[in-house]
């Protein structure tokens, strides 16, 4: 009989250490996809840093990995030709501010209310708006840009920063995505308690949804700002005056200009055109990480 319980027991023991070698060659595994991932992602940012550093003719030799000593060189290039482009590096980047944080705010919190009154509320043509609001989100942005342009020009906003600030307010694919957060990490019992209490709908929305929606608020804000930041088809058709570029519309010009392309000048440009997007995303990232768990009370 113990011979039999020394059997099962070693039994036992060999099936627990068969079982956490594939558990421990699983995470190995999963580990190394993910590195291999990571190293995919950030190599085109590694190399774009480095050729910002080198000499032009040797970034049309080809690839290297070690940084060179013509940053200082590759800076003052880009200065003096910015002179000539109609505005300065520094006017593009204050241009694509003016732009990208209005923009951004008035995506968010307009988004945001919209799929709050969709979820919160339940009145009569609910069904046939909310299908209006995904036909349109799959409709793409060129294929109305002829007639957006004339209704700019109707209104008296061609050339002008408000005609790429207030459309921002209506984001379909925001509204969808906040919606469907509100679906899953929302609850609508908040919401009868406090209009219990004698709170105003706009009082509830403010205090009581917008911070239960800081998760996907965070995450449609580092999208609303890349799209935004990085829009260079929009600004184009819109924005004539040449001391209204935008830093893209800036390092287009750079690109297109009479003299001999310098490339590493065009490097420095694009770090800095992404460098406002690297920080946006290390500062709310944190906020997405820290709200997966505290979306909002589950049943």
């Amino acid at each position: 009989m113990s011979n039999d319980k020394i059997s099962v027991s070693t039994a036992t023991r060999m099936e627990d250490a068969s079982y956490s070698r594939k558990i421990l060659a699983a995470k190995i595994f999963r580990i190394t996809i993910c590195v291999i991932l990571c190293i995919i992602s950030l190599f085109p940012f590694y190399l774009m840093i480095i050729n910002a550093t080198r000499y032009t003719k040797d970034i049309e030799t080809g690839i290297s990995f070690i940084p060179s000593g013509f940053f200082i060189q590759n800076w003052n290039t880009l200065m003096e030709k910015s002179a000539g482009l109609g505005t300065s590096l520094w006017g593009a980047i204050l241009n694509s501010a003016i732009i990208t944080f209005p923009g951004t705010i008035l995506t968010l919190y307009f988004s945001t209310m919209t799929a709050y009154g969709f979820f919160a509320y339940n009145f009569k043509g609910r069904k046939f708006l909310w299908a209006f609001i995904m036909a349109v989100m799959m409709v793409p942005g060129q294929v109305t840009i002829v007639g957006f342009l004339r209704f700019m020009q109707t209104l008296g906003l061609y050339d002008n920063f408000l005609a790429l600030i207030i459309p921002a307010i209506a984001a379909p694919t925001v509204v969808f995505f906040m919606r469907q957060y509100m679906t899953g990490a929302f609850s609508l019992e908040i919401v009868e308690a406090a209009r219990i209490d004698g709170a105003n709908e706009f009082r509830i929305f403010n205090t009581i949804a917008l911070p239960l929606m800081k998760p996907a608020i965070a995450t449609q804000a580092i999208f609303a700002f890349i799209a935004s930041w990085n829009n260079l088809f929009t600004p184009n058709m819109l924005l004539a005056s040449p001391d209204k570029a935008t830093l893209p519309m800036f390092v287009q010009q750079m690109r297109t200009e009479q003299f001999t392309i310098d490339y590493g000048a065009i490097y420095i440009g694009l770090f800095i055109t992404i460098l406002p997007l690297i920080i946006v995303y290390l500062f709310l990232s944190k906020y997405i990480v820290a709200g997966v768990a505290l979306g909002g009370v589950k049943d």
